[in-house]
């Protein structure tokens, strides 16, 4: 079936995007405002644009009564965020920051989250998380009355010691971090059911297709 999203409407684009394409890594970010108030929320239009240099892009939504959340608004004013991921045993807390608190509510107390201070950002890191992204940003584009899409650059990255196997070659314990994502609807995902698959390179592609064995 064919859907014009030019046709069905706002709330029915949005539902045919969030269900399908998912999982969605969830960013938890942290923000600060010019008071050094301190503000968080999750999002889960939120991935990985690139390594060089570390990039990342959030889509920030906003209700159209009551504007952009703070966390908008923050990173327009001050041009500096954390992101933090959310391991299961804190999606109890991540979803108290979701709450539609009004402006100035600091969901960190509500949710009972401790911070940390951050290394080159004003913006502290939730202490329990796992991982956290230290980010300015690059650029803001407004790609609606009520939509807009940061870009950052990540300049430190904070990683659970318990999480790091091998730090000088970076390599992650990545189940360990038992990280969830956004599925549709109100449905979250786990990220250890997982399976292996290895990309395959031109040569061994062709022998393998016409039966020959490379030596």
């Amino acid at each position: 079936m064919r859907f014009d999203l030019e046709e069905v409407g706002t709330q029915n684009a949005y539902k045919l995007l969030a269900a399908t394409v998912m999982p969605r890594p969830i960013a938890w970010v942290v923000t600060q405002d010019a008071e050094g108030r301190i503000n968080a929320a999750p999002f889960s239009f939120f991935n990985v644009m690139g390594s060089a240099p570390p990039t990342v892009a959030i889509g920030l939504l906003a209700d159209p009564e009551r504007g952009f959340k703070d966390t908008a608004r923050n990173i327009l004013d001050t041009g500096e965020f954390v992101v933090n991921l959310v391991p299961e045993r804190l999606v109890r807390a991540m979803n108290v920051t979701a709450l539609d608190a009004p402006r100035g509510v600091g969901e960190l107390s509500l949710a009972g989250l401790a911070t940390e201070p951050s290394a080159r950002v004003r913006p502290p890191r939730i202490a329990e998380s796992p991982v956290a992204f230290e980010c300015v940003s690059l650029s803001s584009v407004e790609t609606g009355p009520f939509q807009l899409v940061v870009i950052g650059r990540v300049l430190t990255v904070h990683i659970a010691d318990d999480c790091v196997l091998d730090a000088e070659r970076a390599h992650v314990d990545t189940p360990r971090l038992d990280l969830v994502a956004r599925s549709y609807g109100s449905d979250y995902v786990r990220s250890r059911d997982t399976f292996s698959l290895a990309r395959p390179k031109w040569r061994e592609w062709l022998a393998e297709r016409d039966g020959k064995i490379i030596e």
